[in-house]
């Protein structure tokens, strides 16, 4: 299905380099973005009062500062975990194309993820990837993106060594998150797998569901639909799925916001200003990039942090941080979809 080869090339041959720096200013920024992280986690897990059970069975989750092609190389490699068990679902099902139809579409996917990982090397600044298991037991790991970080700072026109320690916070939250709550990594799989086999192998269906989409492309593209490219190929047994994994992400997105914007006063000192910046920076984009954003859905990725903010400050309100940490207790306390934007609904299902 995918040439994973000719994906990377792909990818790092459109990758842009990244803002010009000295050797001694990168080795600036990658030991202050370690050090950055490694000074976020103890604020973060007191403010968030998530902690690590000694019992737990959680390995560790190491901190890379990386560039964009180690950005391209790890999220290629999170991808095909993922597609494995799609492949092998199409192999047992003896669809899978041969020949010369198998080894051109094979290519023609391969160009088209490595087009699409070019585009998002140069917008990350961190992520946490889940799924990936180190050769000693660690479960999963923080990537910082350092020349997307310098190139970000120095549009804003930040204090690099403030911003640095801000986008810290905003992903040692997500470590934490991960290697506090013992059952999350595990529970996120097993949605993803729910997904997979949930996926659509007969071809007229497929087709049907291309025929069908043309129409909702056009109007993605216009601005007249919250929809993205990926919502168009799910059926509706994929969507229910796709909503939870939704109300996940915007819960963990949220939260990260809401412990950055808690514990960023205290160490600090330019933080009110990096956020307005930072705010103002994710709705000024070109008009590609606004299309591009829509296409692929990272317009409503934008809303999950907003969204995800309010539900945590709400239900804070409502019923305090230890009644908010509910949440993490056990999959059936996590969030839906229709809860992010209805925190009581929340509280009143979990708290009675």
């Amino acid at each position: 299905m995918i040439d994973w080869n000719l994906a990377l090339t792909t990818a790092k041959r459109l990758s842009k380099p990244g803002p010009e720096v000295s050797a001694a200013e990168v080795a600036e920024a990658v030991a202050e973005l370690r050090e950055g992280a490694a000074r976020s986690e103890a604020p973060v897990r007191e403010f968030s009062d998530l902690h690590v059970s000694p019992t737990s069975g959680v390995g560790p989750a190491p901190v890379l500062v990386i560039d964009r092609p180690r950005w391209i190389e790890a999220n290629l490699d999170s991808f095909k975990i993922i597609m494995d068990p799609v492949m092998a679902k199409l192999a047992s099902t003896n669809k899978m194309p041969t020949g010369v139809t198998r080894s051109i579409g094979e290519k023609i996917s391969g160009a088209e993820l490595g087009a699409l990982m070019s585009f998002m090397s140069s917008k990350v600044l961190g992520q946490f990837d889940p799924f990936w298991d180190g050769p000693h037991g660690e479960a999963g790991r923080l990537l910082l993106v350092a020349p997307n970080i310098v190139q970000v700072e120095r549009q804003l026109d930040v204090d690099p060594h403030d911003f640095r320690l801000w986008v810290c916070l905003h992903e040692e939250t997500h470590r934490v998150q991960f290697t506090a709550v013992d059952w999350m990594r595990g529970h996120m799989r097993s949605l993803i797998d729910e997904f997979v086999d949930a996926t659509e192998m007969d071809a007229s269906a497929l087709s049907s569901l291309v025929t069908d989409g043309m129409g909702e492309v056009v109007r993605i593209a216009r601005g007249d639909s919250d929809a993205s490219l990926a919502d168009l190929f799910q059926n509706d047994k994929q969507r229910e799925i796709v909503d939870r994994l939704t109300g996940i992400m915007s819960l963990l997105e949220g939260h990260a916001d809401v412990v950055m914007d808690g514990v960023g006063p205290e160490v600090i000192p330019s933080v009110a200003e990096i956020r307005r910046k930072f705010t103002q920076r994710r709705q000024g984009t070109s008009s590609l990039d606004r299309l591009l954003r829509r296409l692929l859905g990272l317009d409503a990725k934008m809303r999950q942090y907003r969204d995800g903010a309010t539900f945590v400050r709400e239900v804070n309100e409502k019923v305090g941080l230890s009644g908010f940490n509910a949440v993490w207790a056990e999959p059936a306390n996590l969030p839906r979809k229709s809860e992010i934007l209805d925190p009581a609904s929340w509280v009143t299902r979990v708290h009675g």
